[in-house]
């Protein structure tokens, strides 16, 4: 399977260069008491740099709840096409991947129910998914991948690619 390119190396590399910048404030400030005018060393203090955790989103539970809202509407097959779009990694490029998707009786009975949301970075993510199609469970305790793009939580491409291969078909070369 050839690896799609995504464009997250930049936020990984701001969020880097943003820590580096943070961590090059001085980390001691001098305190002055009474004592350092009579001749006593200055006592020096640390200051303490509170840095936000790199790895998930500034408010997860709000991230958790899009992602668990865009992920169920995406498998949706009352869900139009150019909605999903909006939900897939890359998606206005792919909407006749997506026609193809919405296509036969099987994709018309299909839902999934997420049952887990991990953040691996603040703008990736793993998702745990039990998907259906009818009232059989084809797929319990699938993982898939989420991105944060444009703002919007999205099923990234690499998860379409792996249910494309796990259905039997070929995944098309340039998407996946």
């Amino acid at each position: 399977m050839v690896q799609s390119r995504h464009p997250r190396a930049p936020s990984r590399a701001a969020a880097c260069a943003a820590a580096a910048a943070l961590l090059a404030v001085p980390a001691v400030v001098g305190w002055s008491s009474g004592a350092a005018a009579a001749g006593a060393p200055a006592v020096r203090a640390a200051a303490v740099l509170v840095v936000p955790a790199a790895d998930g989103p500034a408010d997860p539970e709000a991230a958790k709840a899009q992602v668990e809202k865009n992920w169920t509407a995406f498998f949706d097959p009352k869900t139009p096409t150019e909605k999903k779009a909006e939900l897939l990694e890359h998606g206005d490029m792919l909407e006749p991947v997506l026609e193809g998707f919405s296509a036969g009786a099987e994709a018309a009975k299909t839902s999934v129910k997420v049952t887990d949301v991990t953040f691996t970075s603040p703008t990736e993510g793993t998702v745990t998914y039990d998907l259906s199609v009818g009232d059989t469970m084809e797929l319990p305790d699938s993982k898939g991948a989420v991105v944060l793009e444009d703002g919007v939580w999205k099923v990234s491409i690499q998860t379409v690619c792996q249910l494309i291969e796990a259905g039997g078909a070929e995944a098309p070369p340039l998407l996946c």
